[in-house]
């Protein structure tokens, strides 16, 4: 185990050494089992700060290494009754592999018999074998006395009160089956939790006490309330380490070693042991184990893990791989270039895990209700038991008995467990798919979301841009023209830049002195060339100097094109750039890029952007999906945007937007629909219009930090059809989860509100009421793995 040992504190403190570590504590499944821990935790002098995901049963703490230790964390976790399997650092080291003795390791063994994640291992465990026994007791117990009541003899009695056969073998059966359930709720009034382990605790000894206080047998409710609860549990255990599963299938798409090359040979190391810089060697079928650049081979992979992409990606010297990916066919070798812990595959993991911890507002007000809900339930449940005799006419032995069924019936847990189920099961499918979500609350967003708004460049166009057309103006050649461009664009960062760059280098076109450069934001830019101020940008940045744009010569006559040239264009070799030349490329989708001095156009260089293939597909998916207003904001011109916009098929586009107008646009379009509206950029030049958005969403962020930090929502592929896939699935998580909070409501409301008039047994609460409910919203969860990514409709 290899704790984190930090610098300073989370005040900025340098005097204060933090360590962070992530424990795996299997048992804590839900809410009620969380708060324990939290309580637990509380008390440790030293704790900085934690955290709790019963969903995927980890806890996260933080503690001043000067005032605390490890050994005191575990305790208080194990004090609250819940086993520690493992232990990692921030580092993502493990560590320990279980602090398993005493009281809470028997707790662990009994409690569920986890095997990490397994579900079929729970039915192997300590505590099936003895619910299997206590099953039996019970059973046999049922046999004396209703068929072989010849042998059901006194053999004791209790308070003048007889205890027969099968009162003494439903005894047995409360005794073997009934142990966990009475340790937990031990654990559960040591920590003060009203939660189900200590409700059923009451409830059994509550049918015991009542047995011999009344004079009637309720020996075998107490019987049949251990046996069905330890099934309960089971079956509980085995749906939660199943939707656990979905999130454990990441983290092992990691593998355990790596072949690295030393000192001219190669060794196999444990993955974290692989630093960066080293160069790994991967061979056919082998996963990649960091995120690198390949130095050497090439082979196609398939990076299905980390973006969804279906098909293997071709690699060659200079691409970038990521951890977790698997190389298809051909040999690899790769130069890390993260650190442990720190891969797109890591992080991915980790931000699903973080995401865990951030509430939806539907979880929110589950935990509150829940809050009011147990306490209500209990305290009808003493109502019943003191009332019903005199209002209903009830013996008070069934009086009791229908106070005890209440009182199963009293813990929320698949009512509280509704929501954050769903929630993980839609995180990790979406992740599965190649789309991180970081956090419910924006899935849940997404699937109200009424308009999308797009970027154009790199969103629904390739970001590939290219030059088409060069038209050389005056007495310069396109030659001169690439020259200027180069020198202005040499130093621009915007892809149009680099564009126009690579076609200039393409031309063995000679560099020139560039200096003075300044960026004029969405107009173009500007730099001294050899001395002398250039300037490269749309027209309007060319209008603003001065030019005339309406009279120009075309570079066959040799003409002066100066500010006041309307008297030289007497002649049939001038251009209208204005209302035709730049008009006509703009049609084509084009973006036009003039080139000149403060005296003189030298030129003009179109450059072209080819529309995403799947682009139309994906509106017109999302449209069938219920979308009700597309739009694509851009910085571009008119034109182009009209011919990109009819192209793909957007319902409305704005065009010319400087980055302020373009967050003034998703504002206005937060005020016109109430469900909300995502914007989908590149998450690096849009950051500000995604921030103003109901959701954010980063095109192609696999291996950008960015696009990662920035956004809600990440395609980690370069691939627009993810989107629809993205909308149906938060659609159908918010469907499950309004359908999971629905029936347990119902179920739960109903079965209590039918006890009273002794139509509800003791065993058809926890079966139906307790177990039957948590397995059935855990299931209605599950069915979001089979959301897929497709473009069919």
């Amino acid at each position: 185990m290899t704790p984190s040992d930090t610098d300073a504190g989370p005040d900025g403190d340098p005097g204060t050494a933090t360590v962070t570590l992530r424990l795996s504590v299997p048992d804590m499944d839900c809410a009620s089992c969380a708060g324990k821990v939290e309580n637990g935790i509380e008390r440790v002098s030293g704790v900085l700060d934690y955290e709790t995901h019963p969903t995927t049963g980890r806890v996260i703490v933080t503690y001043d290494a000067d005032a605390s230790d490890e050994a005191a964390v575990v305790s208080a976790i194990e004090g609250a009754g819940y086993a520690v399997e493992a232990i990692e650092g921030e580092d993502g080291a493990a560590g320990s592999e279980g602090h398993e003795d005493g009281a809470a390791s028997e707790s662990h063994d009994d409690r569920s018999g986890h095997s990490h994640g397994d579900g079929d291992g729970v039915w192997s465990s300590t505590r099936a074998k003895k619910t299997g026994v206590s099953a039996a007791f019970l059973v046999v117990g049922l046999l004396v006395e209703h068929l072989l009541g010849g042998l059901n003899a006194g053999v004791a009695s209790v308070l003048g009160e007889p205890i027969h056969v099968a009162d003494a073998l439903f005894l047995a059966a409360v005794a073997v089956g009934g142990q966990a359930i009475i340790r937990n709720g031990y654990y559960s009034a040591k920590n003060r939790s009203l939660d189900i382990d200590f409700l059923m605790t009451v409830a059994i000894f509550g049918a015991l006490a009542a047995s011999v206080a009344f004079g009637r047998s309720l020996y075998f409710e107490a019987a049949t309330l251990a046996v069905l609860f330890s099934v309960a549990e089971l079956l509980e255990r085995m749906s939660m380490d199943r939707a656990r599963n979905s999130l454990q299938e990441l983290m092992d798409l990691s593998p355990d070693e790596a072949t690295v090359k030393r000192d001219g040979d190669t060794e196999t190391v444990p993955v974290e042991d692989v630093a960066v810089g080293d160069v790994v060697v991967v061979r056919p079928g082998e996963k990649i184990p960091r995120d690198g650049r390949v130095v050497e081979g090439a082979s196609a992979v398939n990076q299905a893990p980390i973006t969804g992409e279906s098909v293997p990606v071709d690699k060659t010297v200079d691409d970038e791989v990521y951890a977790g990916t698997i190389n298809e066919g051909g040999y690899l070798e790769a130069e890390v270039t993260s650190a442990a812990g720190e891969d797109t595959l890591a992080r991915v993991v980790e931000m699903i895990e973080d995401a865990q911890s951030k509430q939806t507002e539907r979880e929110q007000f589950v935990e509150r209700f829940a809050a009011f809900y147990t306490p209500a339930v209990v305290a009808f449940a003493v109502l019943v038991v003191i009332g019903s005799p005199f209002v209903l006419g009830a013996t008070w032995p069934e009086a009791v008995l229908h106070g005890l069924t209440l009182l199963v019936l009293a813990c929320p847990c698949a009512f509280v467990i509704s929501t954050p189920v769903s929630v993980v099961s839609g995180l990790t499918s979406a992740a599965k798919n190649g789309v991180l979500v970081k956090g419910g609350t924006h899935l849940e967003a997404v699937g109200d979301v009424e308009a999308v708004a797009f970027d154009k460049t790199g969103t629904l166009t390739k970001g590939e841009l290219t030059v088409t057309d060069v038209v050389p103006l005056d007495d310069n050649t396109e030659a001169d023209v690439l020259r200027c461009a180069r020198g202005l664009e040499t130093r621009s960062e915007h892809p149009i830049g680099d564009a126009i760059v690579e076609r200039a280098e393409a031309a063995d076109v000679p560099e020139r002195d560039v200096t003075e450069f300044q960026s004029l934001t969405g107009k173009g830019v500007r730099a001294d060339l050899d001395g002398t101020t250039h300037y490269a940008g749309n027209p309007g940045l060319f209008d603003e100097l001065g030019f005339d744009l309406s009279h120009v010569h075309a570079a066959t006559d040799g003409g002066l094109v100066t500010r006041t040239s309307r008297d030289l264009c007497e002649r049939n070799d001038c251009l209208d750039l204005l209302s035709e030349t730049v008009p006509a490329l703009q049609s084509e989708g084009k973006t036009v890029v003039l080139v000149g001095t403060e005296d003189e156009l030298e030129g003009l260089i179109a450059v072209a952007d080819e529309v995403r293939p799947e682009a139309k597909r994906t509106l017109d998916r999302l449209r069938a999906l219920g979308v009700e207003h597309t739009v694509m904001l851009t910085g571009d011109n008119e034109r182009t945007a009209r011919a990109i916009a009819e192209q793909v098929g957007l319902d409305d586009y704005r065009a010319e937007l400087l980055p302020d107008e373009k967050v003034a646009a998703v504002e206005d379009l937060v005020e016109t629909y109430d469900g909300g509206v995502a914007m989908v950029g590149d998450g690096i030049n849009d950051a500000p219009a995604m921030a103003s958005a109901t959701v954010g969403v980063a095109m192609g962020a696999a291996g950008t930090d960015t696009a990662l930090e920035t956004a809600d929502v990440a395609l980690m592929g370069d691939d627009l059809s993810k989107l629809p896939y993205l909308y149906d699935l938060a659609g159908a998580t918010n469907g499950v989860i309004r359908q999971n909070i629905g029936a347990s409501l119902v179920v739960k409301a109903g079965l209590a509100l039918a006890v009273p008039f002794g139509v509800v047994p003791i065993w058809a609460a926890v079966l139906v009421g307790d177990a039957g409910m948590t397995v059935g919203v855990t299931a209605n969860a599950m069915r979001l793995s089979g959301v897929e990514a497709t473009m069919d409709d």
